[in-house]
């Protein structure tokens, strides 16, 4: 039996399990000693989640970025690099998306597909930039990422003051053109036919009309099967890998370390792009807005990749989490006065627990000796 438990606490799906029940119970004694009860405010998170489809839309609708920067993340991480410039490459692609997509005026499906090319393209390359500092001066991506989501952040706003682009006297850009945009059923539900379906109908024309639903998250989890395949799969994620675990051995074995980080950065660079592209094109105002801080999604990405143990397919599910957890956490305030910033508690717990998630390891280990010095 002791050998059974050592085993099933070696696995990495047990090891994030149990970080995530931690966090809820750190969570839950933080709410306890601020005077509210844990159980109607969890209650509350997962009822308020479930309540109605226009609630699970909505969480839907927010996992979409999530996934892919926690994608972009997760896959500079199995190269060795910590890329926090998630958050300026999500912005670069929604900057190229915009401008490109305000533009083209192409049929919808190819128009949509342009746009997503390019926006990969200009944050892969604003990734790859980062990576070619690493690889080529020992310039830590820690450090030139930071940098380069300020820069980001300030050309977005510089760009809406740029006649043809920004609005006159309005804090918004131009938007990306009707035909590119990937909401559900976008033409279908403007036309007599949609009005008068939707019409007798209560709950799709809820969905429908009151949300951004779209064919993002659609992507993104086809964007992650993808990853993971490309990195367990084929010989450059064999090689990507490789370099992560040791770079003297990968280079021992003729494997091009500095070539693999700039690659590596620039499909990390290309996913948050993506992420910054499909939130363009599926969410009003399909437009840059002037900011006063990031958005935030870059940095959701960081917890998306550590939550997930840089696994690509489990980025789906722990930005569904994360998603959830934002959301939920909202509801609870609004609805019983409790703190909302308990639940950045919970996820920062839950990242601590994942990052010594070799605490678990240790203890394995430790009932692996005790079991065959009783001799079992």
């Amino acid at each position: 039996m002791k050998y059974k438990i050592a085993q099933l606490l070696n696995k990495a799906v047990t090891k994030i399990i149990l970080a995530i029940i931690l966090g809820f119970i750190v969570g839950a004694i933080v709410l306890a000693f601020a005077g509210y009860n844990p159980f109607d405010c969890y209650s509350m998170m997962v009822t308020s989640i479930f309540s109605s489809p226009l609630n699970i839309v909505q969480v839907v609708i927010l996992t979409m970025p999530n996934i892919l920067t926690g994608l972009s993340v997760a896959f500079a991480f199995k190269t060795g690099l910590f890329n926090i410039g998630a958050e300026g490459q999500y912005l670069v692609g929604a900057m190229a998306a915009v401008i490109i997509g305000s533009k083209l005026n192409l049929p919808p499906g190819i128009n949509i597909i342009v746009i997503m090319i390019v926006a990969i393209l200009a944050a892969g390359l604003y990734g790859a930039f980062a990576g070619l500092l690493k690889a080529k001066f020992g310039i830590h991506e820690v450090i030139t990422t930071i940098m380069l989501n300020w820069i980001a952040l300030y050309f977005n706003n510089y760009l809406i003051s740029v006649p043809g682009i920004g609005i006159k006297n309005t804090q918004y850009s131009v938007a990306i053109n009707h035909n590119a945009w990937t909401n559900l059923l976008v033409n279908w539900k403007e036309t007599p036919h949609g009005q008068a379906f939707l019409a007798s109908h209560q709950t799709l024309s809820t969905i429908l009309l009151a949300t951004d639903i779209n064919y993002g998250i659609i992507i993104a989890i086809a964007v992650a099967i993808l990853i993971w395949f490309v990195l367990y799969k084929t010989t450059f994620g064999y090689q990507v890998r490789a370099v992560g675990l040791n770079k003297d051995a990968a280079e021992f074995a003729g494997i091009g370390v500095k070539k693999n980080i700039i690659m590596t950065m620039f499909i990390a660079g290309g996913l948050a792009g993506l992420a910054g592209a499909l939130q363009m094109a599926g969410s009003l105002p399909h437009a840059l807005v002037t900011l006063a801080a990031s958005p935030g999604y870059g940095f959701n990405g960081i917890t998306v990749a550590l939550m997930a143990n840089s696994s690509p397919v489990g980025c789906i599910f722990t930005a569904l989490l994360l998603s959830g957890l934002q959301f939920g956490g909202s509801t609870i305030q609004m609805n019983l006065g409790a703190p909302s910033e308990v639940v950045n508690i919970m996820i920062g717990v839950i990242v601590f627990f994942v990052a010594v998630a070799s605490m678990f390891t240790m203890i394995s280990e430790k009932m692996k000796k005790r079991r065959v010095k009783n001799g079992h």
